[in-house]
């Protein structure tokens, strides 16, 4: 299977009628630019250029506002830039992003002209009333009817969802996971609510009148979600924001981030967590006390088996005295895991 290469190319803001609560799109994308033809031509001569698997799969994704609300000449001249690379063989996908009340069978045919493989639609939540809340302008019902349609032109479909809007609460998230997995999305994203500068979100987190999640909470919720999302074989593409140099820890100066559950290594937080939630389960079913336990993994998982910082290597230890011995073996599967005890309290003490 080939590697997957992404060409990102920031669209800020263009397409979007209103401003959502939590959204600064300049400051997500640190970009303030809009773009033309002829940057997107620029950006794509260079991640090729610099491209180092030249075999990988490569995927342009216009990131960033909504795509499709984008006046069509001005959706067209941007994709059209993108397809000429397509014909030359030098790329082999498009991946847009936009708003799930921009879709429609005109849209639809046009992005297919462009051989537009990926939609991603921006849900955020099934709650139509944490929607109008946040500002969206849109209904969970156009996220269905949009859904549809792109599964039907044979599309790609993607969510995107959000934890921690205001008024939401882990219900309404798992409510929101269990009404995506009805719509069949091939991939999911999932973006813990960072207060960010110059929003509406911003100016009620100073009022006192938005509280955001901590990390802890974020991570509880995202791996519930993550473990959804998996049993129904969708793949969680992305949890977190990606770091930037304004997407940043709120402490440093040049961050745009106000509060909010942000962590530089935020996803390998939640899958260390569903590890160490795997290790404990095995652990309890046994009635011995244990002290060893071996997990065999494919040295991709290494880090998220022993935790950030070794975090799952320590709390094993404090909680339950027991010792995490990680062996790699490249014959399991990327996921996948081999778990045994081979020292229980017993063992020891017979030593």
């Amino acid at each position: 299977m080939k590697n997957q290469y992404i060409i990102p190319i920031f669209v800020p803001h263009l397409g979007c009628p209103n401003d959502c609560i939590f959204c600064n799109q300049k400051s997500i994308s640190g970009q303030t630019k809009m773009i033309t033809k002829k940057d997107v031509k620029k950006i794509i001569e260079d991640y090729l250029k610099n491209l180092r698997d030249e075999d990988s799969y490569k995927e342009v994704a216009f990131f960033g506002g909504s795509f499709t609300g984008i006046d069509m000449k001005v959706q067209e001249e941007l994709l059209s830039a993108a397809y000429e690379y397509i014909q030359e063989k030098k790329i082999d996908s498009i991946r847009i992003s936009t708003r799930p009340d921009y879709i429609n069978k005109e849209i639809l045919k046009m992005l297919k002209k462009y051989k537009v493989e990926t939609i991603e639609l921006g849900v955020q939540s099934a709650n139509d009333y944490i929607l109008k809340r946040s500002n969206r302008g849109h209904k969970f019902e156009d996220v269905k009817k949009a859904s549809k349609l792109i599964r039907w032109y044979g599309f790609k479909l993607g969510h995107q969802m959000m934890v921690g809007l205001p008024e939401s609460t882990r219900i309404d998230e798992i409510n929101t996971a269990k009404a995506l997995i009805k719509l069949k999305p091939k991939m999911v994203r999932i973006y813990p609510v960072l207060v960010i500068k110059n929003t509406k979100l911003e100016e009620e987190y100073k009022n006192g009148e938005y509280e955001p999640i901590t990390v802890t909470q974020a991570v509880e919720t995202c791996k519930e979600l993550i473990a959804m999302f998996i049993k129904k074989k969708i793949d969680v593409i992305r949890i977190g924001l990606q770091n930037t140099d304004t997407i940043t820890d709120p402490e440093e100066d040049a961050s745009e981030v106000v509060a909010g559950p942000y962590h530089p290594a935020f996803r390998q937080l939640v899958e260390s967590a569903m590890w160490y939630d795997a290790v404990v389960s095995k652990i309890k079913k046994l009635n011995v006390k244990v002290k060893e336990v071996e997990v065999t993994i494919n040295p991709i998982d290494v880090n998220n088996v022993i935790g950030h910082k070794k975090e799952n290597v320590h709390k094993l230890k404090d909680i339950y005295d027991v010792d995490l011995i990680v062996k790699q073996d490249e014959a399991i599967k990327q996921g996948k895991s081999k778990i045994e005890i081979t020292k229980t309290y017993n063992d020891f003490l017979d030593e």
